[in-house]
Formats: C-alpha cells, sequence, structure tokens
C-alpha cells in the first residue's frame, strides 16, 4: 500500500491503493477487497432497520470489513433526527461489539456526536469524514478523541488550508468520497499543505491505519 483512501464509493482497483469502499448493507457487494459497513442517515428506512443491523453485525465479523459506516448525524436530511440517534446509537454499540472504528458522517450535528459518544462510553476510534469545519471546531473534536478525514473540500476550498496544517499528524486520515480525482491528488495537496513530500505522508498515513485499523 502507497496509498491510504480513507473513504470512497469506489474502488480504484490500483494495486499501490487501499481503498477503504463504503457499503450499505442492503447492497452489500461481495466482490471489494476492503470495506466499511452503516447505514448512512440519509438512507435510514424504519421497516429495514433491523435487518440492516444484522447484516452489519453479520459482515463485521470479517476480515476484510475494516470499519463500521459511514453513519452519523445530519441536521440537513428529512429523515427524523431522533429516529437517527436512535440508529447511530445502535450502530455505535455494534462497533463496540467487533472493536472496529467508525467513518463518521456529521452535518451540523457535532455536539450531539460528541455527546453520544461519551454517553455510551465509546473506546473505538471514530473518524469523522470529509471534515470541512473550522480550528475551533476541529479542536473540540480532537480534544474529545476523534479523527479527522479530509478529501474533496482540501481540494476546492483554499481556505481549509490553514485548518489542516494545525492537524496533528497522528489524528488525520485523507479520501475521495465521491469526487472523480485521485487519491494521488488529494495526497498531492495534503503534501504541499504540510510541507512535507508525498513519500513521508504516505508513511505517516500507514502508521495512522496500523494505529486505528489495529494493522
Amino acid at each position: 500500500m502507497q496509498f491510504l483512501n480513507f473513504h470512497t464509493h469506489k474502488s480504484a482497483n490500483r494495486p499501490d491503493v487501499l481503498d477503504i469502499v463504503n457499503q450499505y448493507p442492503n447492497e452489500f457487494d461481495e466482490s471489494v477487497a476492503f470495506y466499511s459497513i452503516g447505514i448512512h442517515p440519509w438512507y435510514i428506512v424504519k421497516e429495514r432497520i433491523e435487518a440492516d443491523l444484522e447484516i452489519i453485525n453479520q459482515k463485521m465479523t470479517a476480515e476484510n470489513c475494516l470499519a463500521l459506516g459511514e453513519c452519523g448525524l445530519d441536521k440537513r436530511t428529512e429523515v427524523p433526527f431522533e429516529l437517527q440517534v436512535a440508529v447511530f446509537e445502535r450502530q455505535l454499540l455494534l462497533a463496540e461489539k467487533h472493536q472496529k472504528p467508525v467513518v463518521v458522517h456529521c452535518v451540523a450535528a457535532f455536539q450531539e456526536v460528541i455527546a453520544l459518544k461519551k454517553r455510551l462510553g465509546i473506546t473505538v476510534p471514530m473518524i469523522i469524514h470529509g471534515f470541512s469545519k473550522n480550528e475551533q471546531v476541529a479542536k473540540q473534536l480532537l480534544d474529545n478523541g476523534f479523527y479527522l478525514s479530509f478529501g474533496k473540500h482540501l481540494i476546492r476550498n483554499p481556505h481549509l488550508e490553514t485548518i489542516f496544517k494545525s492537524i496533528p499528524n497522528n489524528r488525520f486520515f485523507l479520501e475521495t468520497d465521491t469526487v472523480d480525482e485521485s487519491i494521488a491528488i488529494v495526497y498531492a495537496i495534503a503534501a504541499k499543505y504540510k510541507n512535507s513530500t508525498v513519500d513521508e505522508l504516505q508513511q505517516l498515513l500507514a502508521s495512522n491505519y496500523k494505529t486505528v485499523f489495529n494493522k
């Protein structure tokens, strides 16, 4: 592995890239090499919750299931927030049961995500994917033990440079999510912002991967 793509919806199918591909319980693809699996807050279907949670519970025993998610809270979707909290809570408990990290989707609900982590006593790593907020939010998340993953906003929002520079080297990941740009492009921008080389960044993120994923 030269490049780790922490969160993507499609595999690059390249030998030098370890893609952690997002999977949904009701659309599971057995051919995916490495994946995370979870119920996204946008796609909660009341009638399917129990069945989806059981699929997640089963799939998380697989060696190539690296994480639970993406799952989380989103105040800008029409799914009732109380239902989102209930489903997120059930998934966090599954992550704790299987001792696997969590890929977190969070929109306008950072305080609630932090509070849930504390209330449930979650010990597995929780990583906020697609981070794009300010230094104050970043600091609060870091102070509460979260990791942050950066991707499309790093490519498209130059104002994120200052925030990204302030993130400790042992607390971040890089991703492509749904963008067409390759993970190599994300690494190149990140290396420039960190005043580092791509090689150094590859070693750093390989170390973060070992820490978070127990690899």
